[in-house]
């Protein structure tokens, strides 16, 4: 074989080992992606209609966590949100559709109290949540659609109920006294 040939050969060779790693690397990020983000992963790529463009908002929604001052809550912290939780929970019984309210805006102090990033939009808080919190963001959105519904004037008080307890799980999630999500805890 001439020279010509064998250097061909190994920009061949070369191109398709170049193709091998970066098929792999992409294959690792989407598994960790999918790993750590569970249902969320999924949720974001039938939101944006592509895998690459999802994955690219799930990394810097992760870096956007990394950044910020994630810390647990002081024993003082817990028992007063606690007993706030409580009474939100008594005023279901009166009035559920301002219950529903201090439920959620509960949830958003817990959040700041931990030192999540939260802004006026709903849909930043859950993102950005979603990243230590995938398995129960879910609940987070369905409450907060149906106070929305609410503010409309068209929930149901089971819908209200459901919607308490959507906002309870993520709650509970939050007061955890570690630094680590309670899913990360078992």
């Amino acid at each position: 074989m001439t020279t010509v040939v064998w250097i061909i050969v190994a920009i061949i060779v070369l191109a398709i080992i170049i193709g091998a790693v970066m098929w792999y690397r992409n294959k690792k990020r989407t598994d960790d992606l999918q790993q750590t983000f569970g249902p969320e992963y999924d949720r974001t790529v039938h939101q944006y209609g592509d895998a690459s463009k999802a994955e690219n908002i799930l990394v810097e929604r992760r870096q956007r966590v990394q950044n910020a001052d994630i810390r647990p809550l002081s024993s003082d912290q817990q028992q007063s949100f606690s007993d706030r939780w409580r009474d939100v929970q008594a005023e279901f019984v009166d009035d559920p559709s301002a219950a529903i309210g201090d439920a959620d805006s509960l949830v958003q102090e817990v959040m700041q109290a931990r030192g999540y990033p939260t802004g006026d939009q709903f849909e930043q808080n859950a993102d950005v949540v979603s990243v230590d919190y995938p398995n129960v963001i879910e609940n987070y959105r369905k409450a907060h659609a149906i106070a929305e519904r609410n503010a409309g004037g068209n929930a149901s008080t089971e819908d209200l109920r459901q919607a308490l307890i959507h906002y309870r799980s993520l709650f509970d999630e939050l007061l955890q006294s570690s630094n680590q999500p309670a899913e990360a805890q078992s």
